[in-house]
């Protein structure tokens, strides 16, 4: 299943590069099937090398499909790679100018005087241009560790009360991923009440749940690699006419946001839908973020669903549609779902429900 993705990206190789490196984790993931802390992936246009450390060498020999890719041992990397260089001829080096530092790029070009290290974004933009559409497997993936995140939802709804802290919520809403499966969590879990709501990233504190709050919780799980993306808002108590109010714009945002995206329509385009119509309603200013973003082995990678969001959405994309009012030292709101882009629309991939809770 991995293996095609070495090929595919061989075969994607610009001509104007006799080779590629990859050292980015995601994307040596993406490409050979295999996590790992370290190693690194060449690929010319005809043969593939996975050099990886004695610490991995055994599974990796396992896990990486050999017929297409030959797994070396590690031992000194300016050596093997001046052989592999040698080997096919190469006097170009495409590197992942979005991940690589400039430390490292100027200790390519001094240990490889001969060859030419291309830092342009053209190799950066195959792998992206790859990952940017998922395939079958990966959406299941998503979709899993989606599921998880809606388990611990429904289990933490039983625990929000007036007296518990932010932090025990968001600490409950992560040890409840874990006890369902996920590896990890997708981010640092974001859970924040009253006035705290209002602060789109805020970090959960030792402050404690009181009647009249909105809880906002931003979480997901990371399952086989692949993480989720869910926001939701529930109100503690009782909710004013305002929060309602307010709450009501967020999710009317949210479902036209939805409405919006299909194949053929760019990123900027779906998020001046649901932006226009929050400012519409009077909240001119208070959504200061995207509308959403891709989901993958990356918690944020493209495409982009926001005012500069230029990459027109293709089938099979999967992408958040999280619109948010946050009203400065009163409170906030944003819901979020996940959704994967078809010809004619898209699916949504989460499954809790929208509408306004109050928890009593």
């Amino acid at each position: 299943m991995m293996a095609n993705y070495i090929a595919a990206l061989m075969e994607k190789l610009p001509a104007s590069l006799d080779c590629g490196i990859v050292t980015s984790p995601m994307n040596r993931r993406y490409l050979t099937g295999f996590c790992s802390s370290a190693g690194i992936l060449v690929l010319t246009h005809t043969k593939s090398y996975f050099l990886i450390d004695f610490r991995y060498i055994e599974k990796a020999k396992q896990d990486v499909d050999r017929s297409v890719c030959d797994v070396i041992l590690l031992e000194n990397q300016n050596s093997q790679l001046a052989e592999i260089f040698s080997r096919h001829a190469v006097q170009t080096v495409g590197v992942e100018a979005d991940y690589i530092t400039l430390n490292d790029y100027h200790s390519f070009c001094k240990a490889f005087p001969k060859q030419q290290f291309v830092d342009s974004r053209e190799f950066s933009d195959v792998i992206a241009g790859m990952r940017i559409i998922k395939a079958e497997w990966e959406i299941d993936k998503i979709v899993a560790a989606q599921r998880i995140a809606e388990q611990a939802f429904d289990e933490i709804l039983q625990f929000i009360k007036p007296g518990v802290s932010e932090r025990d919520i968001a600490l409950n809403l992560d040890f409840s991923m874990r006890r369902a499966g996920a590896e990890d969590i997708s981010f640092s879990t974001i859970a924040v009440s009253g006035k705290n709501s209002s602060l789109p990233h805020g970090t959960p504190g030792n402050k404690l749940v009181e009647n009249g709050d909105f809880v906002t919780m931003d979480f997901g799980a990371l399952l086989d690699g692949y993480h989720s993306d869910m926001t939701r808002t529930v109100a503690v108590g009782y909710a004013t006419e305002e929060m309602q109010r307010v709450y009501d714009t967020v999710l009317e945002a949210n479902r036209l946001g939805i409405a919006a995206v299909r194949a053929g329509i760019t990123g900027m385009e779906v998020d001046r839908i649901s932006r226009s119509f929050i400012e519409a309603q009077g909240y001119s200013g208070c959504f200061g973020h995207g509308l959403g973003h891709g989901v993958g082995l990356d918690i944020h990678e493209a495409p982009s669903l926001s005012p500069r969001g230029d990459i027109v959405l293709q089938p099979n994309m999967v992408v958040t549609i999280e619109p948010g009012v946050y009203l400065e030292n009163k409170f906030g709101i944003r819901i979020e779902d996940m959704v994967v882009v078809t010809e004619n629309g898209c699916k949504n991939l989460t499954r809790s429900s929208k509408d306004l809770m109050i928890l009593k």
